[in-house]
């Protein structure tokens, strides 16, 4: 039961607020008007009903305010956006509403449980999370246009800085820079021949009427879906891989693919729907084994490099570039940067590293390279790495010239807060606004919304 309910708080957060907002046919409640938009009655009981849901324990009153505020501050961006005639259409978020809706799915557990917990079809909850969606955008364009000059010169982000209680400065933990070299398994088409022949077994299995979901969960060597009976919940084209996705898009309901090859390794599919672009599958996944004489020639290998470099007779950055499989990194001599696009740094707490490179870096000096080790790639492939420790940051108070661009998106994030709220005061001045007596005793409207 905790786990059923820590998902239902997971799922929450991520739809928070996109369910408030649904199409009345009849004549209801208003509880603000605010420009050419309109609060409901139901769009502030909806979101606080959902948030007391949720586990949210702020009092009653102070939670139905807090809700109120928001959705008015929201409409006064929606406003602003009319005049400006800023426009986002449903194509321009459908992407964004496929992943938030997919991982809802995933972790509430199926369409069926979304719908129960929400009380709505999924056409409505995808309808009620497009608009919301849009909303947001809208409201991005929005902000972005208000903070579209804003900039910190190197003496305001002092006094920011200088402006934080010492005591409040936040711990920063050991961070490390890394290059690797890897190389792959050699290849043996002996390996891959055996991981299809498995595969090619399991689908004799399924055909002669043996149970996808439970064979998935026996033999499937993928641990993200093997235990949901290898099913990954309702996805675009564009978020499979391009072969597991051609094939999927061309299966039936309940039928069975052929063998199909990804960089992961290799898969039968199952439709088990299809949704115009969205289709639920489920998959099961054999990878090809690697074999201890291979192993060892690839560690032999890695070795030899290890002590040429060690001997400087081959430069690291050289080697990486030439003979290392690892892409990320080789078009940089080596430099391990972090695989998520949002992020991209190059600074890596231990814990961040994984298990095996965790072993292998915590005890190295800089400079040093580690012996050659068995690890898993981003895609869960067998490799084999060295490691070099580059640089090493100690646990440290946050300070400016070791944690200078986080201190610097700090200021600008406060700064943004500050023009915002002086945005907000003056656009509430010039518009025309309504509140309702229901709400009139919350304490936030005596900052000129009731002017």
């Amino acid at each position: 039961m905790r786990n059923k309910r820590f998902c239902l708080i997971i799922v929450f957060f991520m739809l928070t607020g996109i369910f408030s907002a649904n199409a009345q046919v009849l004549v209801e409640s208003i509880a603000a008007i605010i420009g050419d938009e309109v609060v409901f009655l139901s769009d502030v009981e909806e979101m606080v009903y959902d948030m007391r849901r949720s586990g949210n324990k702020t009092p009653a009153d102070q939670l139905r305010c807090n809700v109120f505020e928001e959705l008015l501050i929201s409409k006064l961006f929606l406003d602003q956006a009319r005049i400006d005639s800023i426009i986002v259409t449903d194509d321009m978020v459908e992407s964004d509403l496929n992943v938030r809706l997919n991982e809802a799915i995933r972790q509430i557990g199926s369409e069926k449980a979304l719908e129960d917990y929400f009380r709505k079809s999924m056409v409505e909850i995808r309808r009620d999370i497009r608009k919301t969606l849009i909303e947001q955008q809208i409201a991005m364009e929005v902000q972005s246009n208000i903070a579209a000059n804003l900039t910190i010169t190197p003496a305001e982000l002092r006094r920011f800085f200088a402006s934080i209680p010492k005591d409040s400065l936040p711990v920063v933990p050991a961070k490390v820079q890394i290059s690797i070299i890897q190389l792959d398994p050699p290849a043996n088409e002996e390996n891959k021949a055996e991981a299809r022949q498995k595969l090619l077994d399991i689908r004799s299995e399924i055909l002669e009427g043996k149970s996808f979901s439970v064979l998935a969960v026996m033999h499937s060597e993928d641990p993200g879906t093997a235990t949901n009976r290898g099913e990954l919940g309702y996805r675009t084209r564009g978020e499979l891989e391009k072969e597991y996705a051609d094939a999927a898009f061309s299966l039936s309901k309940n039928s069975v693919s052929r063998i199909i090859e990804t960089r992961y390794g290799f898969h039968i599919i199952q439709m088990i729907d299809r949704k115009g672009d969205l289709a639920n599958t489920r998959h099961i996944l054999i990878r090809p084994k690697v074999k201890t004489e291979e192993a060892q020639l690839a560690m032999e290998r890695l070795d030899s490099l290890a002590n040429l470099i060690r001997k400087d007779v081959l430069k690291f950055e050289d080697a990486a570039r030439r003979l290392s499989s690892h892409k990320d990194s080789r078009v940089n001599g080596g430099k391990y940067v972090s695989p998520n696009p949002s992020s991209r740094t190059n600074w890596f707490t231990l814990e961040e590293l994984g298990t095996e490179m965790y072993m292998r870096v915590r005890d190295l000096k800089i400079g040093e390279i580690s012996e050659p080790f068995r690890t898993t790639d981003e895609d869960g492939n067998i490799v084999f790495r060295i490691v070099r420790l580059d640089d090493e940051l100690p646990a440290h108070r946050a300070n400016l010239r070791d944690d200078y661009q986080a201190i610097y998106n700090a200021a600008m994030l406060e700064e943004r807060r500050k023009v915002y709220d002086k945005w907000i005061r003056k656009k509430i001045e010039t518009t025309y606004i309504k509140i309702s007596e229901e709400f009139r005793s919350c304490g936030f409207l005596s900052q000129g919304w009731l002017e």
